[in-house]
C-alpha cells in the first residue's frame, strides 16, 4: 500500500515536471523595499526592478525610482511607512541596527548591506542575485563591470601615475573643510585603477579631514574634486576652480591641473563604478583612449 501511494506521488511530481518545495521554503523576494541607493541599482541591473515597491529619500538612479514612495533614508527610515509597503525584503544598510531589530520583531526578511573595497561591489552584486534567485543575471552584470574596469587598469598600466588628491568635499567658494580620500574604500580603488597615486594613501581610512598645510607637504601632480549634481554653470565651475589659486606652490595649481567631476554616481558603490573609474582615468591621463565599448544599461 505504502508502495502504491509513493509510486503515485512520484507520477504526479513527473507529470508536473520538477519536485514540489517543501511547504514553508523561503521563495524569492518579491516586494522589496530598498534603503541603499547603491543597491537600487544593482537590483534594476539585474532585471530586479520590478519588484521594488519603494526606496529611500536619495535615491535618483535609474528614471524608473522617480515613480515609486519613498521611505526615509540611513538615519530616518519611516518604519511603518516600510511596513505599509508589506515587503518581503528590506535592503538596509549594515549600521542600522534598530531598523533591523524591528523588522526582525515584525518577520520581515533584510538583506544588511555595507560597503566598502571597491571589490565588494561586485561581491554583493552576486549575493544579491543569489538571493533573489537570479544568480545567473546577477553574475552577468558583475562580470561585465570587472571586464571594464580590467581594460581601465591595462589602459593606464603604462601610463605614469600622478600623485593625486581626492577631494570629496568642502566647503563652496573657500579651502576649508577638505575631505579626502584615504586609502582606503571604493573611491581610494577606483583613484589608484584609474592611474592615480593617492597622496592619503597611506592613511588607512575612507576620508578624512586636511588642512591646507597637510595638502601642501604632500604636493599633488592633480587635484580630482568630486561633486555630486549635474554640472553647474560654466562661471561656477571656473570660480570652484580658481579657489584652489590661494595654494599656488601646489605642482596642480601651477599646472593647471584641477578637475572637477560632476554627477551622483560618483560617490555611489554600485553598477556605475564603470561610469566613475573611467571619469578618472580621463582625467588623469587626457587624452588617452580607453576603448570602451560596452553602454552601461540598468535593464
Amino acid at each position: 500500500m505504502k508502495l502504491a501511494v509513493m509510486a503515485c506521488a512520484l507520477a504526479v511530481l513527473v507529470a508536473v515536471g520538477g519536485l514540489i518545495a517543501p511547504v514553508g521554503a523561503q521563495q524569492p523576494p518579491r516586494r522589496i523595499v530598498s534603503l541603499a541607493p547603491s543597491v537600487t541599482e544593482m537590483l534594476f541591473a539585474m532585471g530586479a526592478g520590478s519588484r521594488v515597491v519603494a526606496v529611500s529619500s536619495f535615491d535618483h538612479f535609474p528614471a524608473e525610482v522617480d515613480r515609486l514612495p519613498r521611505v526615509g533614508a540611513l538615519i530616518d527610515p519611516d518604519f511603518e511607512k516600510i511596513l505599509s509597503m508589506r515587503p518581503d525584503l528590506v535592503i538596509t544598510y549594515g549600521s542600522q541596527n534598530d531598523l533591523a531589530a524591528k523588522l526582525a520583531t515584525a518577520n520581515v526578511p533584510t538583506f544588511r548591506y555595507r560597503h566598502g573595497s571597491l571589490g565588494d561591489v561586485t561581491a554583493t552584486l552576486r549575493e544579491l542575485g543569489r538571493r533573489l534567485d537570479m544568480a545567473s543575471k546577477a553574475g552577468s552584470v558583475a562580470a561585465g563591470i570587472e571586464r571594464d574596469l580590467d581594460r581601465i587598469r591595462t589602459r593606464v598600466g603604462s601610463e605614469a601615475r600622478p600623485k593625486t588628491l581626492l577631494v570629496i568635499g568642502r566647503e563652496p567658494g573657500s579651502l576649508r573643510a577638505i575631505d579626502v580620500s584615504g586609502g582606503y574604500g571604493f573611491l581610494h580603488d577606483l583613484l589608484e585603477l584609474a592611474g592615480g597615486a593617492n597622496i592619503f594613501g597611506d592613511v588607512k581610512r575612507e576620508s578624512l579631514l586636511v588642512s591646507t598645510e597637510a595638502i601642501l607637504a604632500r604636493a599633488p601632480d592633480v587635484i580630482l574634486e568630486l561633486h555630486y549634481a549635474d554640472a553647474p554653470s560654466r562661471a561656477l565651475v571656473d570660480r570652484e576652480r580658481a579657489t584652489w589659486s590661494l595654494l599656488p606652490a601646489l605642482p596642480a595649481v601651477k599646472h593647471g591641473r584641477i578637475e572637477l567631476l560632476f554627477g551622483d554616481e560618483l560617490v555611489l558603490p554600485g553598477p556605475r563604478v564603470v561610469l566613475t573609474a573611467a571619469a578618472f582615468a580621463r582625467a588623469l591621463h587626457p587624452g588617452l583612449s580607453l576603448g570602451l565599448e560596452r553602454v552601461f544599461s540598468t535593464q
